[in-house]
């Protein structure tokens, strides 16, 4: 796999990357960025250097921030340097600066807007991605997160951010994620499809989780079945009639099962007793330590519990199916990855869109002017700005 996302599948990203004509990009931009050009454009431009960076620690996700510049830039014929500070998918300190933009004033300035638009919450999923990952090194990830997307072009940077997050954690030994659930954004990671099988409204079509699982076989038979097991509230149940109902594929590691059960209700046949007793059996250590109640909640909780892929591992394998597969979702961020590798969880995919950034305020990015017409400048409290300035004046 590339250690970095392929140039072609940014390009291809038509939602983030345009638009290029000022018109449309005055339209969508803070009004004094437009008022400010309009002035510059009286008194007359300067070439300015802006320094762009995040307050929090990042993994630096830019490209398509950066590839829209350089569009823009080669659309409206003005010259642009752009300096990446950091490597795709390298760590990024809090307040460090990520990009140094150097061009004239007049063309720059009507830009700051739809810019940092591109560039906080990328980067702020990919380092949730890559934390994700780590987490989990050993199991694959699915990136899920189009539905909770506030429309396509959020879609285009979530998915790349993903991406990016994940090489990062490839680069250290993880799977991470190997595909995503929509053809659009396939590409960030190298795929020509997106996965995925079905929805609980193909079960309640159905009637049955068996038949939606037929159905499906019938239409893909030479696809791998992954069935959610939920909808029923019958999870081992159901998933044990489809495994005698497709024993080749379950014998072939062919058949998976997926977890999905909703923080409303426990899996089939656990209460708090029992997802303590499951625990117990198999990895004693896990719940014999102080846990906070949020980690009480992923490992022997309602929903999709440590104790529940533990029940459901478990009745696979009494009933002869240990090459059956547990695929998950439901709420997997950063701190529920964590809780599962605590408890061994035996998960062989994740399915997440909980890399999206739950706390939107730390995805702001900011842009603050250093230089105008080579003499450094930068408003009182962003002094720390000027060193790493001053050596890119001598780069530019």
């Amino acid at each position: 796999m590339n250690s970095s996302v392929s140039q072609s599948a940014l390009e291809q990203s038509s939602g983030a990357i345009g638009p290029l004509d000022q018109q449309t990009i005055e339209s969508r931009t803070d009004a004094y960025f437009g008022r400010t050009r309009k002035i510059v454009e009286h008194f007359g431009d300067a070439k300015v250097t802006y320094a762009v960076f995040i307050r929090r620690p990042v993994i630096a996700a830019c490209g398509i921030a950066v590839t829209w510049l350089r569009n823009v830039a080669k659309a409206q014929s003005f010259d642009l340097h752009i300096r990446e500070v950091y490597e795709e998918g390298q760590w990024v300190g809090a307040g460090e600066p990520l990009l140094y933009l150097t061009g004239p004033f007049t063309k720059l300035a009507p830009l700051e807007t739809l810019l940092l638009q591109r560039l906080g919450a990328a980067c702020v999923a990919a380092h949730n991605a890559y934390q994700m990952a780590m987490a989990l090194p050993e199991v694959p990830f699915l990136a899920m997160e189009a539905r909770h997307c506030a429309g396509f072009e959020m879609q285009e940077q979530m998915g790349y951010a993903a991406a990016v997050g994940s090489r990062a954690a490839q680069k250290e030994g993880a799977r991470g994620f190997i595909g995503n659930a929509n053809d659009a954004t396939a590409g960030f990671f190298d795929q020509e499809y997106g996965l995925g099988t079905m929805p609980h409204a193909l079960i309640g079509y159905a009637g049955s989780t068996l038949r939606a699982a037929e159905m499906y076989a019938e239409v893909y038979p030479n696809d791998p079945l992954t069935i959610l097991v939920d909808y029923f509230g019958q999870e081992v149940t159901d998933a044990l009639e489809v495994c005698r109902r497709f024993p080749e594929k379950a014998a072939a590691g062919q058949l998976s099962v997926r977890l999905d059960t909703h923080g409303g209700r426990f899996l089939e046949g656990l209460d708090p007793q029992s997802s303590y007793a499951v625990l117990e059996r198999y990895t004693p250590g896990t719940i014999r330590r102080y846990r906070s109640d949020a980690e009480l909640r992923d490992l022997v909780g309602t929903g999709v519990s440590a104790a529940a892929i533990w029940r459901m591992r478990e009745a696979l394998n009494e009933a002869g199916f240990p090459k059956v597969k547990i695929t998950v979702s439901s709420g997997f961020n950063v701190s529920k990855c964590t809780s599962m590798r605590d408890a061994h969880a035996p998960i062989d995919v994740v399915g997440s869109g909980s890399f999206i950034p739950d706390r939107w305020s730390e995805t702001y990015a900011t842009a603050d002017i250093v230089a105008y017409d080579g003499t450094l400048r930068v408003k009182v409290g962003r002094e720390f700005l000027l060193n790493k300035a001053k050596a890119e004046q001598e780069v530019s």
